[in-house]
């Protein structure tokens, strides 16, 4: 089983998921709640967040996700909702900060 590394700042902790693996699996991987998962559902955005380092680790991003993400005023290609996001290689994320 191949696994990549997703490594959450600000506190570096760094967590090994199965390829292909949805970020919500971190809630099983961690005692630690790093990402607030909400709907889990792409539907309320409590998991938004900001991409440093690996934008293309995290899977393309649906019409849905770029919409809404728009609706919440975060444009540009370094947010997602995590969510909606499969760890394909390494990435490093932070949960974005409120605006």
């Amino acid at each position: 089983m191949v696994l990549n590394k997703l490594t959450l700042m600000p506190h570096g902790l760094e967590v090994l998921l199965p390829a292909g693996a949805p970020l919500t699996d971190l809630e099983n991987e961690t005692a630690h709640r790093v990402i607030p998962f909400g709907c889990q559902s792409g539907a309320c955005g409590a998991c938004v967040i900001e991409v440093l380092e690996g934008p293309d680790s995290l899977g393309e991003m649906d019409p849905d996700e770029s919409d809404f993400l728009e609706d919440l005023g975060r444009t540009g290609g370094n947010f997602r909702l995590a969510c909606q996001c499969r760890l394909l290689a390494a990435a490093t994320v932070q949960v974005a900060q409120e605006q």
